[in-house]
């Protein structure tokens, strides 16, 4: 009978002890993964700053590409140098904010309109789309980046150079007599002339 309640109590003292032991390594697990849990958290607050009221009307975008290639010689240590792909666009655009009531000439069988002259609304350099091919001739990471930083300076003023060049507002002008003259004539029933100031 002794032997039975020795045996008893040996296999519960033991059974007691696995559990323990096994209570205490999903304790270690689950306290181990809980101190390597990382949790991101993002609180915004949305404030209006200003509200602008807009009335640039986009009349043409040119898609641009240009490869730019920029060097700098140096006459002890080699040339430093860096050839970038550029892809951007190009917007021209009316203000028709600009459009007063005495910009509407009204005669018997016709009218005139004077708008403003075109202008370019913005140029966007993609830089998603954009890429550097090849640098050379760099040391450091900030000469690097600032080799980086100064070719994509550079590109967004070359693709507003080129839109200049490629007469993307006389190609803007071009534009607002194709959509305005028609709409115009049908809206009015008039003869409808387009002139810019």
């Amino acid at each position: 009978m002794i032997n039975k309640i020795l045996k008893l109590r040996t296999a519960l003292i033991l059974g007691f002890s696995v559990a323990t032991i096994l209570f205490m390594i999903f304790m270690f697990f689950y306290i181990r993964n809980q101190f390597f849990v990382t949790r991101t958290e993002i609180n915004e607050d949305v404030m209006i700053e200003k509200i602008t009221n807009m009335g640039k009307l986009e009349l043409v975008k040119y898609s641009m590409k240009d490869v730019i290639e920029k060097k700098v010689t140096r006459t002890l240590l080699p040339d430093k140098r860096i050839l970038f792909v550029a892809t951007g666009e190009v917007v021209g655009c009316i203000d028709l904010t600009k459009v007063a009531k005495e910009d509407i000439v009204s005669a018997n069988d016709s009218v005139t309109v004077f708008l403003p002259n075109p202008e370019i609304c913005y140029t966007k350099l993609d830089h998603q789309r954009s890429k550097v091919y090849e640098l050379s001739g760099v040391w450091s990471p900030s000469d690097r980046q600032e080799m980086i930083e100064g070719i994509y300076k550079l590109a967004e003023q070359r693709l507003l150079q080129n839109a200049k060049e490629m007469n993307v507002l006389g190609k803007t002008k071009e534009n607002a007599l194709t959509i305005f003259k028609p709409i115009l004539e049908n809206i009015s029933g008039k003869k409808v002339g387009i002139r810019f100031r």
